[in-house]
């Protein structure tokens, strides 16, 4: 019996938070790809070089919804990071056979103590 996909979105978010890199090297398919408004459709590999290890910048990231279409699922979600700024982003989660094969990230607006923080001044 396959999992819901809201399940492993579920567990996908929570290898992320733990830095649990078994987990998510199970999770992902081998030809995984994530895409952001930074990265284009990066593969596996860059993706545990350039994002993985900005989970450590996360106080933490909670699942307010979760979608599920066929073989992928939206949810959306909110963060706070480790200096006090927050954000609520989408991601489409694409998977396969019970692994994911890619993930689509769409940047929402972001906040440090309850004020709103331009694209440009965001860092």
């Amino acid at each position: 019996m396959s999992k819901r996909k809201s399940d492993l979105v579920r567990g996908y978010f929570a290898a992320f938070q733990a830095g649990d890199r078994a987990v998510m090297e199970a999770t992902l398919a081998d030809d995984f790809t994530f895409t952001s408004p930074y990265d284009d459709a990066i593969d596996r590999t860059t993706y545990f070089e350039r994002c993985w290890p900005n989970g450590k910048l996360f106080r933490s990231m909670t699942i307010e919804r979760i979608c599920e279409d066929g073989a992928a699922a939206f949810v959306l979600y909110g963060c706070e990071t480790v200096d006090g700024k927050s954000f609520r982003n989408t991601e489409l989660h694409v998977f396969r056979g019970g692994r994911l094969r890619s993930v689509e990230v769409y940047f929402g607006a972001a906040y440090r103590n309850g004020v709103f923080i331009p694209p440009n001044q965001s860092s």
